[in-house]
């Protein structure tokens, strides 16, 4: 595990996988912790424990942001809510947003169909937020802000770009090849970006590692972290055919990483 001191942001992959259960990787998921925020981005299988063994409990979280609503990015949503049920303390005190491309209010309603009131929490400690999935948004928080912009995934598909003090975080979520990620990226301190798989087994909707670093290397980021890897991604040495794209620092993302910024 790598452990960076936290000034602005402090960032730690909770999931470098994708729906193929791996005990080495949960499935894709990053937390973002400044100020009193926590702020976590899809929750897919395994995200829970991963939050437990970075010292975060479901009780912590702030924000829950999505980047599409796919089972490997949104199936443990029901459990998290749940969880926030459990009677005895600790409990929740602080409000969840939960936000999404457009489309999600509706999402979550039809998850409701299943599960009922057993996903209800009081109004005022769950709240809802939609971005924008035909050009850029944005929201400020206290503690940060967000961008986002439409990817090449699904429709609903964004990537985020997050700042504060002039620190800044981009994670891609799910993606093809995308121009609104590499104007997102422009200049950020930290890239987290899908590779799902390697060069030679790209596949539609999805980055492979040289694509990732075409990403990185127009955008100018600072570092580069390839994330969302297939089992097939382990085979072979996926740095180094990013490497031959974009000559920044460049990390391939395990489970429970963590990152200062």
């Amino acid at each position: 595990m790598m452990k960076n001191r936290m000034n602005n942001f402090r960032v730690t992959i909770l999931g470098s996988g994708t729906c193929v259960p791996l005990l080495s990787r949960s499935s894709c998921s990053v937390l973002l912790e400044t100020g009193e925020s926590r702020v976590v981005f899809d929750c897919g299988a395994g995200t829970m424990r991963r939050l437990l063994e970075a010292g975060v409990t479901v009780f912590d979280v702030t924000h829950l942001f999505f980047s599409h609503f796919h089972p490997d990015h949104t199936g443990e949503m029901a459990s998290f809510l749940f969880a926030n049920k459990y009677a005895s303390a600790p409990q929740r005190t602080t409000p969840l947003l939960l936000a999404g491309g457009r489309g999600f209010y509706k999402f979550f309603e039809n998850y409701k169909t299943v599960y009922g009131h057993w996903l209800e929490l009081p109004d005022r400690l769950l709240q809802f937020g939609e971005f924008d999935v035909s050009q850029a948004d944005r929201a400020d928080f206290a503690d940060f802000s967000v961008t986002t912009r439409p990817v090449c995934h699904q429709p609903e598909s964004i990537a985020f770009r997050v700042e504060k003090g002039g620190r800044s975080m981009v994670y891609s979520g799910d993606t093809d090849v995308a121009d609104n990620l590499v104007t997102l990226a422009e200049g950020a301190d930290l890239l987290i970006c899908e590779s799902a798989l390697p060069d030679h087994l790209k596949t539609e909707g999805h980055l492979t590692p040289s694509l990732a670093g075409r990403v990185a290397r127009k955008a100018g980021v600072k570092k580069l972290v390839l994330t969302h890897l297939y089992p097939e991604c382990d085979e072979v040495d996926i740095k180094a055919q990013c490497a031959r794209i974009y000559n920044g620092e460049i990390v391939v993302a395990e489970d429970l990483m963590q990152f200062g910024l």
